[in-house]
């Protein structure tokens, strides 16, 4: 019963589609969310700078003064202990938070762009964060997991690498966002259920972009009356760009190593159904389920989702996103790509350079600089190459990095070069057998 129940409760949640208020196909998970970042947005709008305040300040205090009630806490330590380069992460953040909330400091800081765009972006990371943290523990530690790994293996571990259970986060950033499979992700590494390659292959290859947002994206760039094309294009290169890049470098490269004790078991026994094990799996990881060590875990997740990531989220998105608006960096390094797009016969190649590489900040700046007036195949190929690159900064890539599965900022750019550059031959192809001239 418990396996049935708060399976069921995390499955409904996070995986059944259901209409919310505007209208839309969206998730529980994702309407609550919305619901929450409104209440914040109109109730406590000085939340967002409290909080990177507190992660700032205590940063710079904790070591100083070291409170016991913190020392003696791992996971405490680790929010307010950070590297000399997170330190100053979190310094730069609450300046940004400062020059917002005050409209003080460089305007160019405090613009609709750049500042107000990166303070919106976490106060729905506050949202999800709650939401999350919370409902994820009855979708990960309720047996649903152990039921999909073993029963998935036959299929996804020869042709993606990693473990069934990841069908699991291909499936939530599907219908959630590619944030929440990532968040998934990291706990299950955490937690000993994925290696550190395994978890590299999966936030890198396994976090696509949610439909809410390719209906964004397509609206954008009026491409609305092509949703399905472009999602299904979006859907087969996607899946496409795993299997291919779970088998090159850097991810191959990746240690096999365990943050703890590997505890996944999905071999099956030579004795038993696939679906036998696979159930009792399920049933042996519920009956260790509790509400309360989900309620530990959860507050725990939320705390270093506020105090250290959201900082990351700010200082990181200013600066990528004054890179790409206020500089013109990516139309210098963007030249070769521009040739690359020009052989592959993309109409005004080297005006679109810059969208192919600005989505290693965002991968909404890159539907933002190209024109809606583009021709149809060239804005065809900006909106599917956007969504499938999926390793952005602002968002994905903060999470990634802070989850230490063995990629930093400079892996995480060369699989995004690396998705790139598969990616657009084949987006070129499909774009040209949809809108044949």
């Amino acid at each position: 019963m418990k396996f049935f129940i708060c399976a069921g409760f995390g499955i409904f949640m996070f995986l059944f589609p259901v209409t919310g208020p505007d209208g839309k196909i969206s998730t529980s998970v994702n309407i609550l969310t919305q619901l929450l970042d409104n209440f914040v947005g109109e109730n406590l709008p000085w939340a967002l700078f409290l909080i990177v305040a507190i992660s700032a300040i205590g940063a710079v205090l904790c070591p100083i003064f070291r409170p016991k009630f913190i020392i003696h806490r791992d996971w405490l330590r680790d929010l307010f202990f950070v590297p000399r380069s997170y330190f100053v992460t979190r310094i730069f953040a609450l300046f940004v938070m400062i020059c917002v909330s005050f409209e003080t400091g460089p305007k160019i800081i405090r613009s609709e762009d750049i500042g107000i765009q990166m303070a919106s972006l976490s106060q729905t990371l506050i949202a999800l964060a709650f939401v999350l943290s919370f409902v994820l523990p009855f979708l990960t530690e309720s047996g649903i997991m152990e039921f999909t790994g073993i029963l998935l293996k036959p299929l996804i571990r020869p042709l993606f690498k990693v473990p069934g259970r990841a069908s699991v986060d291909l499936i939530a950033s599907w219908l959630a966002s590619s944030n929440t499979a990532v968040l998934i992700t990291a706990e299950q590494y955490r937690g000993g259920y994925y290696s550190m390659r395994e978890a590299a292959t999966i936030m890198t290859n396994f976090s696509l972009v949610s439909i809410p947002f390719c209906m964004v994206v397509a609206e954008t760039l009026r491409l609305s009356d092509y949703f399905v094309p472009l999602y299904a294009t979006v859907t087969g290169i996607g899946l496409f760009l795993a299997i291919i890049g779970a088998r090159i470098w850097p991810l191959s490269k990746v240690p096999d190593s365990y943050f703890i004790e590997k505890r996944i078991i999905e071999d099956v026994p030579a004795n038993t159904g696939l679906f036998k094990w696979a159930l009792k799996g399920a049933l042996d990881r519920a009956e260790k389920f509790t509400l309360k060590e989900a309620l530990r875990g959860g507050g725990i997740m939320t705390l270093g989702i506020l105090l250290d990531l959201i900082p990351i989220v700010i200082a990181w998105g200013t600066v990528g996103t004054y890179l790409a608006n206020e500089t013109s960096i990516f139309y210098w390094i963007s030249y070769p790509m521009g040739i690359y797009l020009n052989v592959l016969g993309i109409e005004d190649a080297f005006q679109i350079a810059p969208a192919a590489l600005v989505g290693f900040i965002d991968m909404f700046i890159p539907c933002l600089i190209t024109s809606p007036t583009a021709p149809i195949i060239t804005r065809f190929t900006v909106a599917v190459l956007s969504l499938v690159q999926i390793l952005y900064l602002t968002e994905v890539g903060s999470v990634i990095v802070k989850s230490k599965v063995g990629l930093d900022i400079k892996y995480l750019f060369i699989i995004f070069l690396e998705r790139t550059i598969i990616a657009l031959p084949i987006i070129v192809f499909a774009a040209n057998m949809i809108f044949p001239v």
